[in-house]
Parts: structure tokens; C-alpha cells; sequence
């Protein structure tokens, strides 16, 4: 394998990379219909698991014990903030090329959730296909 090819592998490897993490984080920060939940109203509920677990039938505990995990991991994940910005120029390096290569369009872009002036900042060009 010449280096030449090594070189293109390499920075395949980084576009991709740079590519997931910044999809992942809009994903991970789309908007959710609905009301959102406050700190202390995800806590009031843990309460109120928590005094129906001891009178809890067997089937009806597992889902409280269930839902209280996946309230527990919401709160935890209320205080983690991803650093979109970094994310966002990384693929702002990188998207251009690496659509190129797999020959996604302007419009895949958009229906995965990117930005429209991120995607201009990128020089990936609205197309008609």
C-alpha cells in the first residue's frame, strides 16, 4: 500500500469521524415535542416511584424500577452540555469531501437535521436532484 494511499485512509477515517460526532450531537439535541421536564419535577416523580414500589404488584415494580432508572439518567443528563461549536467546525472541514466521496446531497443533509447555513459554510451547494 503506497503512502499516498495510507494518507487517503487516514483522512477518510478523520472526515467520517468528524462527521458522526457532529450529527450525533444534533441528534442528541433536537428539539422534543412537548412540555419539557424541570430538575424538580423529574424529582417530585422519583418520589412518587418511590412510595408505589413498596405496595408494587411484581410486573408493575419492574416498570417503576424502569422508569425510575431512565429519570435517574435524564437527571444526570441534565447538566451535560455538548460543545456543538467544535463539533460543527469539525464538520464544516470535513462534510464537503466526505459527501462528495458517498455522494450524499444537500437534501440527505438537511433530513439528517443539518443547519442550512452550516451546510453553505461547509460549500456543500443546494442542489436540485
Amino acid at each position: 500500500m503506497s503512502a499516498e494511499h495510507k494518507h487517503a485512509l487516514a483522512v477518510g477515517r478523520e472526515e467520517s469521524r468528524a462527521v458522526r460526532r457532529y450529527l450525533e450531537a444534533v441528534e442528541a439535541h433536537k428539539p422534543k415535542r412537548g412540555r419539557k421536564r424541570t430538575a424538580e419535577g423529574i424529582e417530585a416523580r422519583l418520589a412518587q416511584i418511590d412510595g408505589r414500589l413498596a405496595v408494587a404488584d411484581a410486573l408493575s415494580r419492574v416498570h417503576l424500577v424502569q422508569e425510575r432508572l431512565n429519570l435517574q439518567s435524564e437527571l444526570a443528563s441534565k447538566g451535560d452540555v455538548i460543545d456543538l461549536t467544535s463539533r460543527e467546525d469539525g464538520f464544516i472541514q470535513s462534510a464537503r469531501g466526505y459527501g462528495e466521496r458517498k455522494g450524499l446531497t444537500y437534501a440527505a443533509w438537511r433530513a439528517a437535521g443539518v443547519d442550512a447555513s452550516v451546510l453553505r459554510r461547509a460549500g456543500i451547494p443546494r442542489t436540485r436532484g
